[in-house]
């Protein structure tokens, strides 16, 4: 064994050897458990069809219905903030775009996967892509169920620090079955073979990776989703500060988000 491994062993079991780099992985498992004390502590006017075309009828009952999204009973749910923070976490298309999805979302939850397979890719062709829509990514990682969320969750922001988040997004949701059932230590070397994947700088992305840098934003992510009245992901809120905020829970399909987008961009 050369110096730069370090030997675990046991009377009970065989003698492993993992490289000091990987090593360096297992504080993440000390920042975790910081991490989970820290998650744990803690009207409308009428409408009269004969005095209007139905083009224009058609125009304002899609407003209305949009204005019943945002304003649901408190009997159904809590009434939106006019604002959801952006923070200034990772964005995925135009900044500039005029309708926001913010998404709450935990890498290591099947939900979250199943909508980036199933619905992102149409959400990316037909609004994000054409500079119309923009998705702002926030961490939620749910420790209690997920133990290498939260690692995930910093190897996502240590790519984005060298501006490659949308690559280390796809490969931590396109290979989720690789790591998501492997202990911490070897979920955390999985990432830094998918840094090397994606041609980041390596040295960079492990120390990065190995000091939790991001953990407080992480954390921040969540008290943050906690106060907009997520409890699982993944979350999502629609809209803009003029226009407000759809609140859509779980793995919605395409047509949840288009009906919502639509209006709002002719709102």
């Amino acid at each position: 064994m050369s110096s730069d491994d370090v030997d675990f062993s046991s009377p009970s079991k065989n003698t492993v050897s993992v490289k000091k780099s990987t090593f360096n992985g297992l504080i993440i498992a000390v920042i975790i458990a910081v991490a989970i004390a820290a998650f744990f502590a803690g009207s409308y006017s009428s409408i009269n069809s004969n005095q209007i075309s139905e083009e224009k009828l058609d125009e304002a009952l899609a407003k209305l219905e949009l204005k019943m999204l945002q304003k649901q009973l408190p009997s159904e749910q809590p009434k939106l903030p006019v604002k959801i923070s952006m923070d200034n976490d990772p964005i995925i298309g135009d900044p500039d775009a005029p309708i926001t999805i913010i998404e709450f979302s935990d890498f290591q939850c099947p939900f979250c996967a199943r909508f980036h397979i199933q619905t992102l890719p149409l959400i990316l062709q037909e609004y994000i892509d054409q500079g119309k829509v923009k998705l702002v990514f926030r961490d939620f990682p749910i420790q209690s169920i997920h133990p290498n969320a939260l690692p995930a969750a910093v190897a996502a922001e240590c790519a984005n620090e060298q501006g490659q988040f949308r690559a280390m997004h796809d490969m931590l949701f396109d290979n989720q079955n690789e790591w998501n059932d492997q202990e911490t230590v070897i979920a955390v070397s999985i990432f830094s073979q998918y840094a090397t994947a994606i041609q980041l700088d390596q040295e960079k992305f492990d120390s990065c990776l190995s000091s939790g840098k991001y953990i407080d934003e992480i954390i921040k992510d969540l008290d943050d989703g906690r106060d907009y009245g997520v409890t699982g992901t993944p979350g999502f809120f629609v809209g803009n500060d003029k226009l407000g905020y759809v609140e859509l829970k779980g793995a919605q399909p395409f047509d949840s988000f288009k009906k919502i987008i639509d209006v709002q961009l002719d709102a």
